[in-house]
């Protein structure tokens, strides 16, 4: 009985301690993991946004790059990180992914993390050099349809993003393209210029300056509406498939059993940066744009974009690379 007594006491303590240090949030420097090297859409992202939560909280965030297994080794170290709020991620939809695309199931999400908020939303597009046959996505079905396999895209590897993308494209349209993967997506962009490949499908935060310089051009956006950058691209959805969707996006994260006071704070700091000039122009300088919402709204979206990965991952039989 003195035994269960002692581990009730205990119990108690650490839910007080918790709640103190809850209610004394922010005291110290906050860690931002970021699971892409420096200078990428995820990383700037990430630095942005941590600018005017140091801001508005009147603490530093730090942003530490954890490049590797397509993200999974800053989700590690999240995970594994005390639920305190003092080591939060800003993850993309490798997050989702990920639990199908790797085996043995590298985490859980609805275990092992806290979702905060959504940030908001790039997206991935087709290009093609700017003298391609292929000027409009219909030029492409047909084609594509008339030679399967034969017409060949880069992306920056197997099980990103945009090859994903490319999958639900593929899946869609009812036709079959040459993935060719690449380790990252500059060399894919190399390519295309240099007439290796036919096409490329990356975000638009990589393609921007090759577009803007004449090289490529953009035959499709994959967001649900035209990209302000680039207004002139179509989207698929509006390309003849209604609802089309496949867009880059950027969320915070926390480890899981992260105290609901510390969330709550987070998310409202999180709102209010995204209403900023900086955050909007930020996202707006990648062709993108900010997405606020509630936690629930989060949650659900990360839930249900698990769910469309892991029927594409099995259906397709995608491997990582």
């Amino acid at each position: 009985m003195n035994r269960m007594i002692r581990i009730a006491v205990l119990v108690f303590a650490s839910v007080v301690l918790s709640n103190a240090n809850a209610q004394d949030y922010p005291n110290k420097p906050i860690k931002v993991l970021v699971g892409y090297a420096p200078g990428g859409a995820v990383d700037l992202v990430a630095r942005t946004l941590g600018q005017s939560l140091s801001s508005s909280l009147g603490q530093p965030f730090v942003v530490e790059n954890k490049p590797g297994a397509g993200t999974n080794i800053a989700v590690k170290q999240l995970i594994d990180s005390p639920p305190d709020g003092y080591t939060l991620m800003v993850a993309a939809n490798a997050l989702a992914a990920n639990m199908s695309l790797y085996k043995p199931q590298p985490f859980d999400i609805d275990k092992d993390i806290t979702p905060i908020a959504m940030i908001g939303r790039v997206p991935v597009v087709i290009a093609a050099p700017a003298d391609s046959k292929y000027q409009k996505l219909a030029d492409l079905i047909k084609a594509a349809k008339a030679n399967p396999d034969y017409i060949t895209y880069g992306t920056p590897g197997n099980g990103a993003t945009p090859h994903m993308a490319m999958k639900f494209f593929e899946q869609a349209a009812g036709i079959s393209l040459k993935h060719v993967p690449y380790k990252g997506g500059s060399p894919a962009i190399t390519d295309v210029i240099g007439g290796q490949l036919d096409l490329v499908a990356v975000n638009m935060l990589e393609v921007a300056p090759q577009v803007k310089s004449g090289k490529l051009k953009i035959i499709a956006v994959m967001s649900a509406k035209r990209s302000p950058l680039f207004p002139e691209a179509p989207t698929i959805a509006e390309s003849g498939f209604p609802g089309f969707e496949a867009s880059v996006w950027y969320s915070l994260i926390a480890p899981a059993r992260t105290p609901a006071s510390i969330v709550k704070t987070l998310h409202a700091h999180v709102e209010k940066a995204l209403q900023s000039k900086e955050m909007v122009e930020r996202l707006s300088s990648v062709g993108g744009e900010v997405s606020p919402g509630t936690t629930a709204q989060f949650t659900a979206y990360l839930n249900s974009e698990r769910k469309r990965y892991e029927k594409l991952v099995r259906e397709a039989n995608i491997q990582p690379d």
